[in-house]
């Protein structure tokens, strides 16, 4: 592939819609837009109630708003889109949106107010009086908006088309603070069982957000919500993939790396034939023209950070995930999954299935160079118990040495990473004891400076624990863990096995580094190098 793009500079440039979530703004004001409504008129084609979840800023807002513009009838918005020929303009229906976007969650009397304000500018756009709720007997919320979708239905006399977006979001907002999680999860419980009284007063529910929290618990009563989030069918409802990428953003690409485009951005994939990019990350490299980790840098939760740091979670372990497809949907304020709540998140995606004994699994890894590297960059500090500003000091000092074929200060950088580890975080960590921990520092290391980094590298007679690719050198990794003294294993493992064979026609250095960590010590006890 070539390094930089050649596309025919014909389409005209457009604004990029940065931030633009509703399609009106888009269409209206010359902004770019990929066409997504070929799949949103297969959802109602096909269907009535649904659940999506996506990352956060992957156009799920977008989705929900093209829903409500088609189902208002909005036939100027459609014209030219794939939707346009296929719907039937004449019949229009009552729209009913919930937004959980923004507001102050903080306590459940504050995210009932946000719900009663909403309910209050839907009566008043549909020129419904309210009325009072105090002789209903039950919580007013859910019993208003119970009211609120059958008078718009019989003041339209068409049933109501209901869309929530970003559901979860009240309760996502104080993972922190369970007591308040479990008291918003059981408000929004009683308000979403709403739909279920009021189904034969609806057309068309979907909601959407980033997790998938259990229906048992949320979801009471909507067993009927068909969940789209692993269907082959919608896996790139949200997103750009690089056909839409390469034939609206054309002029937009020119002058960028383009192989850099899709290693830094692509990868995300619902089980689809095809992975999508984060919109977020395009729209701003293309404005600032730079590759920046523009959406981890939006936001990644201290919340995600404490679970794996707590739970003995090492960024090597995140390489390569193999989880029963049920696990991806473990979600709950009690009980979050690890594996559902990077994948959900959008810090994990699914790498492909593995079928055995009969039960199909997933495989879940980085979408991208953007999260490995910034992700890897976050759980540093954590994983060396050190100072963000120290972990960052070492990092310089390996890209250095890396980049100098210095194995002598790699050494030196590592021993003195290792030996400033406290003895009691050893002691009560559970991720300090094994092998893998030490892999785990170098690897994280390499993956936080952006290095193209393999885990498990397989050749034709093993697989080398850890290969990157840096500066036009390529170093393979094998870690042992003795008990005091050298064995001298780990250099002439990777000779013995022709581990550098598969790399030696890029005509590129190849370092040997066999290290050996010491059980007692904690530390390096032997470092071997040698250049093939």
């Amino acid at each position: 592939m070539s390094s930089k793009t050649s596309h025919d500079p014909s389409p005209v440039p457009r604004k990029l819609p940065i931030g633009i979530q509703t399609l009106r703004s888009i269409r209206e004001g010359g902004h770019y837009y990929v066409d997504k409504t070929a799949h949103v008129g297969r959802l109602v084609d096909e269907g009535s109630r649904y659940f999506l979840s996506r990352p956060r800023r992957f156009g799920k807002s977008l989705v929900v708003d093209t829903l409500a513009e088609l189902f208002q009838g909005s036939e100027e918005l459609f014209r030219g889109l794939a939707v346009h020929r296929r719907w039937d303009w004449s019949a229009r229906h009552p729209v009913l949106k919930l937004d959980f976007a923004g507001g102050d969650f903080s306590t459940t009397e504050r995210l009932e107010a946000e719900v009663r304000e909403q309910l209050a500018s839907c009566e008043e756009s549909a020129g419904i009086e309210a009325r009072p709720t105090s002789d209903t007997g039950g919580d007013p919320a859910p019993a208003r908006l119970r009211r609120l979708v059958r008078d718009l239905h019989a003041a339209g006399g068409s049933p109501v088309v209901v869309l929530v977006d970003e559901y979860d979001k009240p309760i996502l907002d104080n993972l922190r603070r369970p007591d308040v999680a479990r008291s918003n999860r059981d408000f929004l419980s009683g308000l979403y069982g709403t739909f279920k009284a009021c189904d034969a007063d609806i057309r068309f529910l979907m909601l959407t957000g980033v997790s998938k929290f259990s229906k048992v618990n949320l979801f009471s009563g909507l067993n009927n919500l068909e969940d789209i989030t692993l269907d082959p069918r919608f896996a790139t409802i949200c997103g750009y993939t690089e056909t839409e990428l390469d034939r609206v953003f054309a002029p937009e690409l020119e002058g960028l790396d383009r192989d850099a485009i899709r290693e830094w951005y692509n990868g995300y994939s619902w089980l689809g034939d095809e992975p999508v990019y984060n919109p977020f990350d395009i729209l701003l490299l293309f404005r600032n023209r730079r590759f920046r980790p523009y959406w981890f840098e939006t936001g990644t939760p201290a919340f995600l950070v404490d679970t794996l740091t707590g739970r003995g979670t090492v960024p090597l372990d995140l390489e390569h995930m193999v989880v029963r497809h049920r696990m991806l949907s473990e979600f709950d304020v009690e009980r979050i999954g690890t594996a559902a709540l990077l994948f959900q998140t959008g810090y994990l995606t699914i790498r492909g299935t593995v079928r055995s004994g009969g039960l199909e699994r997933v495989r879940l890894s980085y979408p991208n160079q953007e999260v490995r590297q910034a992700l890897n960059e976050v759980l540093l500090p954590h994983l060396v118990a050190a100072s963000e500003e120290s972990a960052q000091k070492s990092a310089y000092e390996i890209e250095e040495a890396l980049a100098e074929g210095d194995a002598e200060a790699l050494r030196d950088t590592l021993t003195r990473v290792l030996a400033g580890i406290p003895y009691e975080w050893h002691s009560r960590s559970t991720i300090a004891r094994h092998e893998a921990y030490y892999a785990s520092v170098v690897y994280a290391y390499l993956a936080s400076l952006g290095a193209h980094v393999t885990v498990e590298d397989s050749g034709s007679r093993g697989r080398a624990d850890i290969t990157a690719r840096w500066a036009g050198r390529v170093y393979i990794f094998e870690f042992k863990v003795v008990e005091d003294e050298p064995e001298g294993q780990a250099l002439a493992q990777i000779r013995d096995r022709g581990y550098a064979d598969k790399y030696r026609g890029l005509g590129e250095p190849i370092h040997l580094v066999g290290i050996e960590f010491s059980r007692r010590t904690r530390n390096i006890a032997a470092f071997e190098t040698e250049t093939a």
